[in-house]
Parts: structure tokens; C-alpha cells; sequence
């Protein structure tokens, strides 16, 4: 079980033994080559492929991506990321234009930014998802806009910069509970990110939103004692999807958690008070997130 992995396109050799409720079509119909098309030409990068995701196929189809800024290299190596690790590109200038015109061209009503984390940059990359958004404000009046923004380190200055370019979702992952973080988001640390999602709350421009990843080896009362922490810090959309290994450089899968379990953590999480709970086997953070504002 622990070397089930896939590759964001199809999952060769590791299929037969993933349970029943992972295994599907991948969807290369629709919109896919038009949508990769345009990103290649462009010049712009998408999480999608970056990380490996498995929806890529899915999302393309129906002519959606979310889109990468700041290039495909991260400074952190996070052991549940499939995303490269290692000296950073420089900023592109130009980056936030293209991508209004990527997103005004695919039709998009809703337009997902986030970013590899850039820990080389005095902001931590703040003013480029600033210049996204001001750049789709004038591209794509009608368009709403979602961040998915890395720590910054815990500046509140860089926190401020992307809230007042007025994303209308805020989202900033936890990833999983706080007992992982020393081997899954080391170079992170949990109360740094609890408080960021506090901040944008408490500023009250935008739906702040967070996610997780199960099947890491957390339990279940650790996963609600973390939805709780979320509510406390002023959360109100959650997302938790299944963590599945996007290569074997990765750590390994510990447990597929049922259907059953992610109902019963979406039912709970509309308990404590979240207004919008996707939970599912296949959930990403920026998985249809246009529901979210629905």
C-alpha cells in the first residue's frame, strides 16, 4: 500500500492496488488540449501539472487550471509535494498580464492563484499575486478571484498586500495536523499559519478558506481537534482530500481513508460552523472551487 503513487496523468502500475472508491477514468476530452495550449503559450505554469495533481485531466476538460505564479521551483522540499525543490527562477515581470490573458481567453469566472514558496524574496512573493489580481481586475471585470498564498514567513505586511488587491477567497493550506508537520511541512510551522488565516479574518475583505490532506497517518480526532483550531482562527471553508504520493521521492500513503470517513468529516465540519465543507477521496484545494461561493 505504501507505494501507491501517482503522476498527475494516469496512475501506471499503482492502480490495481488503490481501493475501489480511487479508481476512475481520466478525462482528456472537452477543453484539454485547447487549455494546455493556451497555458504553454502563454509561458504560464499551473499547479495542476506542477504538483502532480490527479484532477489535472478533469479540470482541463472543462477549461479549468489554477494557476502557478512565481515558477515551478520552491525553496521548501515539503515531503507531500511533487513540486521541484531548489533554486528558485527570478520574478517574471510579465507573468501577471499573461496570465489575465490566459484567464480571460479560457472564459474563466472564477480564477485560482497560488504559488510555489519563495522564502529568497523579501515579500515572500506578495506583490506578484497583487499584480495578478489588479492585472485580472482590469482584464476580467466580471471574474472572481482566489488565492491560495504560502506562510510569507508570517508577514503581516505581505499578508496585507495580497488583501488589498482584493481577492475574494483568501486560502492559505495547513496541509495536515500539527503532530506531522516535523516530517510532512517542516520547513513550516502550524501556529505561523493559524495566525495568517486569523489576520485575514479579522481584515474581513475576504472568505478565508483552508485544506487538508488525510491518510498521512493522522487520526480522526486529530483531524477535528485541527477543524476546530481553523474555526477558532476564523475559517469558514475547509477542504480535505486524500493524500496520495506524487512520486516515490515522496512520503509514503499510510492509510486510504473511506468515503464514509470524509462524509462523516464534512458533516462535522458543517457542525462546528464552516459555510462551506468539501470533503471527498479526490478534494484539492482548488478542486472546483468555484462551489464555494455558491
Amino acid at each position: 500500500m505504501s507505494d501507491v503513487h501517482v503522476d498527475g496523468e494516469h496512475h501506471t502500475g499503482a492502480a490495481a492496488r488503490f481501493p475501489p472508491w480511487l479508481k476512475r477514468d481520466i478525462a482528456y476530452s472537452g477543453r484539454h488540449g485547447e487549455v494546455s495550449g493556451l497555458i504553454s503559450s502563454c509561458q504560464l505554469n499551473t499547479v495542476c501539472a506542477e504538483a502532480k495533481c490527479p484532477n489535472r485531466g478533469e479540470c482541463f476538460s472543462r477549461g479549468s487550471a489554477a494557476f502557478l505564479i512565481l515558477g515551478p521551483i520552491c525553496t521548501r522540499d515539503c515531503a507531500f509535494c511533487g513540486v521541484e525543490f531548489g533554486q528558485p527562477l527570478n520574478v517574471d515581470a510579465g507573468e501577471g498580464e499573461r496570465l489575465a490573458e490566459a484567464a480571460s481567453r479560457m472564459g474563466l469566472k472564477h480564477v485560482v492563484i497560488t504559488s510555489v514558496t519563495r522564502d529568497d524574496l523579501p515579500d515572500g512573493g506578495a506583490s506578484a499575486f497583487a499584480d495578478a489580481l489588479n492585472h485580472l481586475r482590469s482584464k476580467i471585470q466580471n471574474a472572481t478571484t482566489e488565492v491560495l498564498i504560502p506562510d510569507f514567513q508570517g508577514s503581516a505586511d505581505a499578508l496585507a498586500a495580497v488583501l488589498n488587491a482584493g481577492p475574494a477567497v483568501l486560502n492559505h493550506n495547513v496541509e495536515t495536523v500539527p503532530r506531522l508537520y516535523p516530517s510532512i511541512r517542516p520547513q513550516a510551522i502550524y501556529e505561523r499559519s493559524l495566525e495568517l488565516l486569523r489576520r485575514a479574518a479579522d481584515d474581513g475583505r475576504a472568505i478565508v478558506k483552508s485544506g487538508i490532506m488525510v491518510g498521512l497517518g493522522e487520526t480522526a480526532g486529530e483531524v477535528n481537534s485541527l477543524m476546530r483550531d481553523l474555526r477558532e482562527a476564523g475559517c469558514t471553508a475547509i477542504t480535505i482530500g486524500q493524500y496520495l504520493r506524487p512520486s516515490r521521492r515522496q512520503a509514503p500513503v499510510k492509510e486510504f481513508v473511506t468515503p464514509e470517513r470524509f462524509s462523516e468529516y464534512e458533516r462535522t465540519a458543517k457542525e462546528m460552523g464552516f459555510a462551506h465543507a468539501f470533503c471527498g477521496p479526490y478534494v484539492r484545494s482548488s478542486y472546483r472551487a468555484d462551489e464555494g461561493l455558491a
